[in-house]
């Protein structure tokens, strides 16, 4: 099925430990995203799913197989800890895909390793869904991000506050290198092997840096431009990631460990979606300075990679994290700017608009992503339409807007036809997960199956999904989300 080619395990063993999965009952597959797998190059026509159901919870490892269990620290919720690691996930190996591009295969909720920390390292139905509707979505969407490749049942009760039963899923990523990998290497001052990870790293990720006195400074430029364009993309959707711990940073850019993520429904710059995050370190409109707060922990450690006598190691690194901010700042506008019609030359006066549009939604509760697609009707109609409330916040955005967006080259259709490639009709809508995992704890995934097939053509009218479109009513809102798998 696969051919690895198993890099990471080739890293010194401090680097992770080997661990076989868990057995289980009675695997059975839900869902098998052939799609990806045809990408992977992956052979299946031989295997059954039941063979398939085997493999993807690990009770038949594959030729080149190593599982491996990753260690690494964190800063959660900005408290370090020196070893977290993948209490409940295995890496199953690496392959490579047709761009010439390693993808590690890994199992969640495999069994315990020896990073559970007293877990028992199992999954719950409900959360795999959960990973998989959403990284999918977001790959659809046009978002870097882990993906999907198959859900299987276990046959098993995972226990939580209540029985539950047991899945795994197989995540595909560039990497699971977080920005924790290099905290656990530094906080123990192991720099032998903070070099080995970033040079590893780099020949891994950013080949194209040369190897020489300023490759760890332009591995941390790469890394930030990556995080930036995540996160800013992140945001021009209304997406929250929920838990954005510097074990939760993927150094590839991509969109990883998903537990308490959600897209807005209506409008709120403060909106939190986590259970435990009382008090807004991951809210919406906080993502920006946690974003900066991670990368500053990744540059800490890269400079303890410079010998102390070179004083302009610091300014570098600071010099950077000045760069990412100024970045982050011009990524979003653009991107906002993008989503409201404007493709001219920016102006001074875009950054106002954009401000007054997010004011408008967020003092009417309104939905932001039917906001933005409604929006694109207007371009050459007239404020009558019924989705917008006619308020003073309306008007004060409404005629500054109309005369920015006709004031270029491109014409109305032509405007709302762009508008339309970067405005979603679909997202994967909290409540209507929540149905399908209520759908699925009783052992029907026809909803899953459907809402998959939805999520695949998000910027496409599908009449016949309208109600995947809709947000919920007041009684269907998902207030908070917990930790998944």
């Amino acid at each position: 099925m696969f051919k690895f080619d198993n890099s990471y395990s080739r890293l010194p063993d401090k680097f992770y430990a080997r661990v076989n999965p868990a057995r289980v009952p009675e695997p059975e597959l839900i869902k098998w995203n052939a799609g990806l797998a045809e990408e992977l190059r992956a052979e299946v026509k031989d295997f059954s799913d039941n063979d398939l159901a085997r493999i993807f919870s690990g009770q038949k490892l594959l030729p080149g197989s190593e599982p491996i269990a990753l260690v690494y620290a964190g800063h959660q919720f900005g408290h370090f800890v020196p070893r977290l690691g993948d209490g409940r996930a295995l890496l199953l190996g690496e392959v490579m895909d047709p761009a010439g591009g390693r993808r590690d295969i890994q199992l969640k909720g495999s069994g315990k390793t020896p990073f559970s920390r007293g877990g028992d390292g199992k999954a719950p139905l409900g959360p795999v869904l959960r990973e998989y509707l959403v990284s999918e979505g977001l790959h659809h969407l046009g978002l870097p991000t882990t993906r999907s490749l198959a859900a299987v049942k276990t046959g098993e009760q995972v226990y939580r506050d209540k029985p539950f039963p047991g899945a795994i899923l197989t995540r595909v990523a560039s990497s699971h290198i977080r920005v924790g990998t290099f905290e656990y290497f530094a906080a123990q001052s192991d720099l032998e092997n903070l070099k080995n990870l970033t040079q590893y790293s780099i020949r891994r990720h950013y080949p194209d840096i040369p190897d020489d006195s300023q490759a760890y400074p332009r591995f941390f430029r790469k890394v930030g431009q990556a995080q930036v364009e995540l996160v800013t993309s992140w945001m021009a959707l209304g997406f929250i990631h929920g838990v954005m711990n510097t074990d939760n940073m993927s150094i590839a850019g991509e969109t990883i460990d998903f537990g308490p993520c959600a897209f807005m429904d209506q409008f709120r710059s403060d909106q939190v979606f986590s259970s435990i995050d009382q008090f807004g370190r991951y809210s919406y409109s906080n993502q920006a300075r946690i974003t900066m707060w991670n990368l500053s922990r990744l540059g800490n450690c890269l400079v303890q990679l410079f010998d102390e006598t070179e004083e302009n190691t610091v300014n570098t690194f600071n010099k950077e994290m000045e760069y990412f901010a100024g970045l982050f700042e011009q990524k979003l506008a653009s991107k906002m700017r993008k989503k409201l019609g404007i493709y001219s030359e920016e102006q001074p006066e875009d950054k106002e608009l954009a401000q007054k549009w997010l004011r408008y939604l967020e003092s009417g509760n309104l939905d932001f992503t039917l906001s933005f697609r409604n929006l694109a009707a207007l371009v050459e109609n007239d404020a009558s339409s019924g989705f917008f409330n006619k308020n003073e916040y309306f008007f004060d955005f409404f005629q500054q807007w109309r005369e920015r967006v006709q004031n270029q080259e491109d014409s109305p259709g032509e405007i709302v036809e762009r508008m339309n490639r970067v405005n979603p009709v679909f997202i994967p809508r909290n409540h209507k997960i929540e149905q399908v995992i209520e759908a699925g704890l009783k052992d029907d995934f026809s909803l899953f199956h459907e809402m998959n097939e939805v999520l695949k053509e998000p910027y496409k009218e599908q009449e016949q999904f309208s109600a995947y479109r809709s947000a919920p009513t007041p009684e269907q809102v998902i207030q908070a989300t917990f930790c998944g798998t």
